[in-house]
């Protein structure tokens, strides 16, 4: 059985088999497809186009009385070089926008809000699991920092950096010092390290605090810590995750072996976030941006308990900073509301959250 590429009839025929297994979920028959769309072709005609695209691959046949359904193949043909896809419709652009706009741009920590806002939103819209990956930090402009001491032996670090992002960090103090020592090294830190990314901080900070006049003790302190300090947040800290109530919904997934599953991999934070981290450029489909969305069915995926799911993904750009969202869904999902709704999201986003710049 090897792939080939399809005439005009086969493609029209696997489009609405795929189309049609969509929405109703189950097999798709000759005789369904001759009453309900008018081809002009009889239903044997029908049922010979649908052998041919069997034996090519592109769908099967669950069991001998039934209809076809999409294989794998059949779906990334029909990604690749069938699907349309057209503008969000203004109900849900607005709706988009008022979730992630009702966030105001001045507070510094918001960015937790609006993602996880942007993720509810997402799942809710598209009725699939969605998942919002924070940027990765190493790029961002440090802003300032702050310590706050919590009691002789420990002390809160907070760090502002570029657009809404916080970095807290608790750290345990082997020494006494007081408040003022504190602010002395505050503004030093600060005065010398704003505007430099955290990646160019970790590299050399010790460097650039060498000869500065304040408490040696506390500053040697921050530069040994500046690997935790100024680094990137664990993946799955990074991860936020909305809709499973919706995913859990579909027919697919009904056997309780298949939602046990599925619930594992979405309590694995870690693998969730490496799956739509590493979810690569399998089709090009092309924001106005000129940002690719990345669509990955079924065994493309790489943990096994994704094998009977499709990952849309794309990133979003908040100055240098990337992050990436995703939707998570049965290998039947509507692929081009899909795109829609992730390619407006994700352009959404990176203009909300780059207003502060």
């Amino acid at each position: 059985m090897t792939s080939r590429n399809l005439n005009a009839r086969e493609r029209q025929v696997l489009g609405i088999i795929i189309q049609s297994y969509v929405v109703t979920a189950a097999p798709v028959g000759s005789r369904y497809i001759a009453q309900n769309y008018k081809l002009g072709l009889s239903d044997a005609t029908i049922r010979n186009v649908m052998a041919e695209l069997e034996d090519a691959g592109y769908i099967s046949q669950p069991h001998t009385s039934a209809g076809r359904i999409p294989t794998d193949q059949g779906y990334r043909y029909y990604v690749d070089l069938i699907m349309t896809v057209q503008s969000l419709d203004e109900q849900e652009k607005q709706r988009i926008d008022a979730n992630i706009g009702q966030f105001g741009i001045e507070r510094k920590g918001a960015s937790a809000d609006v993602l996880l806002s942007a993720a509810k939103v997402l799942g809710s819209i598209s009725r699939n699991l969605s998942v919002v990956l924070s940027p990765t930090l190493s790029n961002a402009i440090f802003e300032k920092l702050d310590m706050v001491l919590l009691s002789s032996t420990r002390m809160m670090v907070i760090l502002s950096i570029q657009s809404l992002f916080v970095k807290t960090i608790v750290m345990e103090l082997d020494l006494e010092v007081s408040r003022q020592t504190v602010d002395d090294v505050v503004d030093v830190i600060n005065e010398r390290l704003a505007g430099l990314t955290l990646a160019e901080i970790r590299r050399s900070i010790a460097k650039r605090l060498y000869d500065c006049d304040c408490d040696a003790a506390l500053k040697n302190l921050v530069v040994r810590s500046a690997g935790t300090l100024f680094d990137e947040s664990p993946i799955f800290e990074r991860l936020y995750i909305s809709g499973t109530e919706y995913i859990v919904d579909q027919p697919e997934f009904k056997q309780p072996d298949k939602v046990r599953d599925l619930i594992t991999m979405i309590e694995d934070k870690f693998s969730m976030a490496k799956l739509v981290e590493n979810n690569g450029p399998l089709v090009e489909v092309i924001r106005p941006s000129g940002i690719d969305i990345s669509i990955s069915i079924g065994k493309e995926n790489s943990e096994r308990q994704a094998e009977e799911l499709t990952i849309v993904s794309t990133p979003y750009y908040i100055g240098n900073m990337v992050g990436k969202i995703g939707i998570f869904g049965p290998k039947r999902m509507d692929y081009e509301h899909a795109v829609r709704v992730i390619n407006y999201m994700a352009d959404s986003l990176s203009a909300k959250l780059s207003d502060v710049n």
